[in-house]
């Protein structure tokens, strides 16, 4: 398969998950509490399947879940997503035991998963971690510091944590621990924040973990939560192009029928030309999530930088498209309910979490640099 082009397989594939999404997780949704992890929801996550996928399938399969539900029920994209944020590295880097203990848990939708990486300190600067593990004996820590706009915490299940286990030595000096929700010293509250799942702060106070909660080498944590990131920020994207996707649809739809002028709001030249550039940019981003994920799943020494242009095109273009979107609608798309009403709030978070869009930036230069400094004599 050509990095731009997806076989008939994966099309048909692409149909059924928005088939499967629009009949049996919708309705779901639709009943969920604001600020709560909608279990049910999750659970039919697993029972479809979909969760299983997450560690079974590659990055472009990811992508191709996540655009999918996105166009459909982004409740579900982002419960399926922050199941596989905080379970891959668990997957990637878990002991066996660990494994055997939570994967088929979090695939069966019955345990929830968080990722906890960022702190009041240390959002965009993730090497500065300041959650310290101190040493309680030769194959034992304690926890201690806060973790903050952590997406499912405080009712999560289970906590991919990011400690800083050597002072003074940035990046180098990280660890994960899988940390389950009920170990001592672990609280948390919830945050009032601008999205339907929960996002909430955490703080440890000792919490105790042991080798065996390790994911990945002592010190290593760093290489653990980028490995995972580079995975989903191409996703991300593919959240992103799905949003898109999805106003452009209403947009077509809308522009087509709406009388206006003597005609309909498709007939003015400057509404099609809008809706023309909103379709050239949103297929550019979907080319260029694709096109990541294909190096991801290559192998490619390119990853971070791909990933990166990803992320950065795909979530800008979905902002400008919503945006373009609703003010092709008019008033009825800022009404409470409405689709683009929900867009509009949904689509302005992945230009910060994984990494803002500066963020992203600076990945690129820094990977666009480094062979002209690696020549320097």
């Amino acid at each position: 398969m050509g990095s731009f082009s997806l076989e008939p397989s994966q099309v048909a594939w692409c149909a059924e998950i928005r088939e499967l999404a629009a009949r049996h997780l919708v309705p779901l949704a639709e009943k969920a509490e604001p600020g709560r992890i909608n279990r049910p929801l999750v659970a039919e996550l697993g029972r479809l399947g979909l969760l299983d996928r997450l560690f079974t399938s590659g990055a472009l399969d990811l992508c191709l879940m996540r655009e999918s539900l996105a166009r459909v029920c982004t409740e579900a994209e982002t419960a399926l997503a922050l199941q596989g944020l905080g379970a891959h590295p668990v997957h990637a880097h878990g002991s066996a035991e660990l494994r055997e203990r939570w994967l088929p848990e979090v695939t069966a939708g019955r345990a929830v998963a968080a990722f906890a990486l960022s702190e009041p300190g240390a959002g965009s600067d993730a090497a500065a971690l300041s959650l310290t593990a101190e040493p309680d004996g030769p194959d034992s820590w304690r926890l201690t510091g806060e973790k903050c706009w952590i997406s499912n915490a405080p009712e999560a299940d289970l906590y991919t944590v990011f400690a800083r286990t050597t002072q003074g030595a940035g990046a180098r000096g990280v660890t994960a621990f899988l940390v389950p929700a009920d170990r001592p010293g672990l609280t948390g509250e919830p945050l009032d924040m601008l999205s339907p799942h929960p996002i909430g702060a955490l703080a440890f106070d000792g919490v105790p973990v042991t080798r065996a909660d390790l994911l990945g080498e002592v010190d290593a944590g760093f290489r653990v939560a980028m490995g995972t990131l580079n995975l989903f920020r191409p996703s991300v994207g593919a959240f992103a192009v799905g949003m898109a996707q999805a106003a452009l649809d209403a947009t077509l739809a809308h522009t087509a029928s709406r009388q206006a002028f003597g005609g309909t709001l498709s007939d003015l030249q400057t509404v099609a030309h809008q809706v023309a550039d909103m379709a050239l940019r949103v297929e550019s981003a979907r080319l260029m999530v694709y096109a990541a994920a294909a190096s991801y799943d290559e192998g490619s020494p390119d990853v971070p930088r791909t990933a990166a242009m990803a992320k950065l095109l795909a979530t800008d273009t979905a902002q400008h498209v919503v945006d373009t979107a609703v003010q092709l609608h008019g008033a009825r798309a800022l009404r409470r309910g409405h689709l683009l009403e929900h867009l509009y709030r949904e689509v302005r978070a992945p230009r910060i979490y994984e990494g803002a869009s500066e963020v992203q930036r600076a990945i690129i230069a820094k990977e666009l640099y480094a062979p002209l400094r690696k020549a320097r004599p």
